[in-house]
């Protein structure tokens, strides 16, 4: 390990690199993350560690050149499979192609790999067609599905990889490698926004996230207090950074559930993806949940022909209701 290696998920990789060590290392994993966890970054890691031909009972050397070229993603052994252009979904040719790739023999004698992220895009013929290679893997092929919600996958695509879970690192931890990975920022500011996601966030520009950060936060406090115009709020985050603005309604969201509830946001994060019980809390915290309920379907349908400006306008509508609720 060095120091880019992610602290939150070291056990999870010493674990794997001990299963290939013993070649026990399953034919296909499954890598539940939490989103922006590291789910991406442990796939191109356990590519390294089928390909690298300095591997040790610790992993990859992760410096040699079929490591570098891992991580440039430009392997001749390594196919990675996602949605392609402004597709939202993993399409069955996408996955054909993988297939007869595997197939192949390898350039350099060793594994062919194959990723699919984030897996829980495919749609469901390509999960059909992933599902033979699935029961009937070539020789020394490894398939790495990274996903943050593997409910989606078919029970028979569960049924038949390793799964390995990625959970969210502590804000300290994230914080600490931004720091290094990515250097000095207002990183506290842009987790607030994107969540407890530095993968995420060490793709974007800092000083736009927080931009847009504090711009949708401040528009969300005037909806609850009903000083916001919906209509042309919904019509201008429809044209640019709706991902990062969804994202930060979700968490604006669950902070307000956790604060009106005095929980940890894991638990309440739980239970917002859960109908509530009978009894529970008032029609004003109730609401908040049905928000976050509507927020996470429309995250879900960007790559539907759906009205994305009249969605989000219904959705900032639904926060007046709510307003009197302790938030």
């Amino acid at each position: 390990m060095n120091e880019l290696t992610p602290s939150w998920i070291e056990p999870e990789l010493a674990a794997l690199a001990a299963a290939h060590a013993a070649q026990r290392l399953s034919h296909a994993l499954l890598i539940h993350e939490a989103s922006g966890a590291g789910g991406d970054w442990m796939a191109l890691w356990a590519a390294q560690l089928v390909l690298c031909p300095a591997v040790t009972q610790q992993g990859p050397c992760r410096n040699c050149p079929s490591c570098q070229r891992v991580a440039a993603r430009q392997h001749p052994d390594l196919v990675i499979v996602s949605p392609e252009e402004d597709s939202r979904q993993i399409r069955i040719e996408q996955v054909r192609s993988l297939c007869d790739e595997l197939m192949l023999t390898s350039h350099q004698g060793g594994f062919r790999v194959g990723v699919l992220s984030p897996a829980d895009q495919l749609n469901r013929h390509a999960a059909n067609a992933l599902l033979k290679t699935l029961e009937e893997p070539p020789p020394r092929t490894l398939l790495v599905l990274v996903a943050t919600q593997p409910s989606r996958l078919p029970a028979t695509i569960l049924s038949r990889c390793q799964r390995v879970r990625i959970r969210p690192p502590t804000r300290e931890d994230a914080v600490r490698w931004l720091r290094v990975a990515r250097g000095e920022a207002d990183w506290n500011a842009v987790l607030d926004t994107l969540g407890n996601a530095p993968m995420l966030a060490a793709e974007a520009d800092p000083a736009a996230v927080v931009q847009i950060g504090k711009e949708t936060r401040q528009a969300l406090e005037d909806a609850i207090a009903g000083r916001l115009d919906p209509v042309l709020t919904a019509e201008r985050w429809a044209r640019k950074d709706l991902d990062i603005r969804l994202t930060c309604f979700e968490n604006w969201l669950t902070e307000r559930i956790r604060r009106w509830a005095g929980e940890s946001s894991e638990s309440v994060q739980s239970r917002a993806a859960a109908p509530l019980p009978a009894g529970g809390p008032g029609p004003n915290i109730r609401g908040l949940f049905e928000v976050a309920d509507g927020v996470r379907d429309l995250k879900s349908s960007l790559d539907t022909p759906i009205n994305r400006s009249l969605a989000l306008e219904i959705l900032l509508r639904r926060l007046g209701p709510v307003r009197s609720a302790r938030v």
